[in-house]
């Protein structure tokens, strides 16, 4: 899945997964409603190498220097990147006492409060292998379910978690822990928001649901099961009531041959899901293409930002958790669908569920504007590809044809392109008290709007020696109204082996200049 955001809404644009985040540790941003989610937790692996030859005696590549790679998955996935959005996290999910199940409590502390279900079997595992950054073969092992009927009573903890819930998410990997706490979920839905990212095989969310979030394709499978006399409701259970194995999401159904993945279709499904599961809205995710968002009349397309070519394993928990922690904060469903665009395909563009890490147990730290720690993931990931890495900095206050053209011309000289963003103070300090003239927001969401740039850092000091520090880029950029020799700069990054340049500039382009000309224009026209 992946992202969003069209016209002049407010910036509701939660922190991205890779960035500075606080977690219960250090305690929510004082914006940040805590979150329960609820849903099916899994442990997944990635085993990442590079892939150079085929084995002697098969037409296989043979993967050298190996690396495992654990993270949560499923609705542990959802629960995590919420949390490293800046706020208070509770998962309720089925563990065990099995050795995934352990792994993956290592793996949520200190960031999400884990309140469990008893576990039928052992924790489900995905592990991916990956060659060059491309997946080879998928494995899966496990098929612990949530029990139900009599053997499936409701801890304490859990019915507590989720009658005091300020806000619900629902990630439905069909193994039953939505089906034991349904009721649960129901009668909280009418006091509180309650997002439910369905599965093809799980139940249709409950009546009251404030926002449903099916892929194109799950849409597809449930407005067929409408169309077929149903309720969209899985069939397939066994005698004994039980559902078969299932796919992980990753595993959607295939769009059928000969319909077109149009947006007329998705409307249609997205109208004829919401009046049949009595939900307020519905956002179909449109992978790269964005969401489009039905109150079951006329729909409204959030389109992606940009589109990435990227790892998307995990983008569309990524939106659900996105969008039901903007409808915590107070956002209207049209608001969180747009931060949730955004924040899956920034998702995607910073690597995606392979781009986690876990360095150490320490609680995420405050979040700010812009991710250093972003950044430097993106800078981290395209070197590991041997890719070139390219910065340039500036205070970007009033963005012209003159920016516009370097920063295109800078990231056609490598791999990535960084923005090295001074920040408020910083400006303040360079150019006067009357600057900057858009805050920093303001400038950080411009420029991250632009297709050239991948990535934006920003920097409280007179100069961005600090941060190129950190980044080590291999080519710093700067306009030609610069000389080499005015770049304090240009010595730093020649020290580790990069070099600074000059790319041509327009004349006549400033936003000093620009500033001046609006000033004069209103001294005489007066302001309109």
């Amino acid at each position: 899945m992946p992202d969003a955001m069209p016209d002049p809404m407010p910036d509701m644009t939660p922190d991205p997964p890779y960035g500075p985040a606080r977690g219960p540790a250090s305690g929510p941003a004082p914006a940040a409603t805590a979150l329960v989610v609820v849903g099916d937790a899994l442990l997944d692996r990635d085993l990442v190498g590079r892939a150079d030859r085929l084995a002697p005696d098969a037409p296989v590549p043979v993967l050298e220097d190996c690396e495992e790679r654990l993270r949560p998955g499923g609705a542990a996935l959802a629960a995590y990147v919420a949390a490293l959005g800046g706020r208070a996290v509770t998962l309720v999910t089925a563990l065990g006492d099995d050795p995934a199940s352990e792994r993956l409590r290592e793996l949520l502390s200190p960031w999400v409060s884990v309140a469990a279900l008893p576990l039928d079997g052992a924790l489900s595992e995905k592990t991916r292998v990956l060659a060059g950054g491309r997946p080879v073969v998928r494995m899966d092992r496990g098929d612990g379910r949530a029990p139900s009927g009599s053997r499936g009573a409701v801890p304490e903890e859990v019915r507590e978690a989720i009658a005091s819930a300020p806000a619900l998410l629902v990630s439905d990997y069909g193994r039953g822990t939505a089906d034991a706490v349904r009721g649960l979920l129901a009668e909280r839905a009418a006091r509180v928001p309650l997002v439910w990212d369905p599965h093809p095989r799980g139940r249709e969310p409950v009546p009251g649901t404030r926002l449903v979030t099916p892929t194109a394709a799950e849409a597809r499978l449930f407005a067929g099961r409408l169309d077929d006399g149903g309720s969209g409701k899985p069939d397939g259970r066994t005698a004994g009531g039980a559902r078969p194995a299932r796919p992980a999401k990753s595993a959607r159904p295939a769009k059928p041959s000969g319909e077109p993945d149009s947006l007329h279709t998705a409307a249609r499904h997205a109208r004829a899901l919401a009046d049949a599961w009595g939900a307020a809205s519905v956002a179909i995710t449109l992978g790269d293409r964005g969401a489009l968002l039905s109150y079951g009349d006329h729909p409204l397309l959030v389109p992606a930002p940009a589109r990435h070519s990227g790892d998307s394993c995990g983008a569309g928990d990524q939106f659900a958790a996105s969008a039901a922690g903007l409808l915590a904060d107070g956002a209207l469903p049209e608001t969180a669908v747009r931060g949730a665009v955004a924040a899956a395909t920034g998702y995607v563009a910073a690597g995606g569920a392979g781009a986690l890490a876990f360095p150490d147990r320490a609680a995420p730290r405050p979040s700010s504007a812009a991710s250093d720690e972003d950044a430097e993931r993106l800078v981290a990931r395209v070197r590991a590809a041997g890719g070139t890495v390219v910065a340039t900095g500036g205070c970007f206050d009033l963005l012209h044809a003159g920016h516009v053209g370097l920063l295109q011309a800078a990231r056609r000289t490598g791999d990535c392109l960084v923005v090295c963003l001074n920040s408020d103070a910083s400006v303040r300090r360079r150019k006067g008290p009357g600057r900057p003239i858009n805050p920093l927001s303001d400038r950080v969401r411009v420029l991250r709007a632009l297709e050239c740039v991948d990535a934006v850092a920003v920097f409280d000091e007179d100069t961005p020696e600090e941060l190129l520090k950190r980044l080590r880029p291999d080519v710093w950029v700067k306009g030609g109204d610069y000389a080499l020799a005015d770049l304090p700069e240009a010595e730093l990054v020649e020290g580790w082996g990069g070099q600074a340049v000059l790319l041509p500039y327009l004349d006549g382009r400033s936003s000093s200049r620009i500033a001046e000309r609006a000033a004069v224009s209103v001294a005489r026209n007066g302001a309109r």
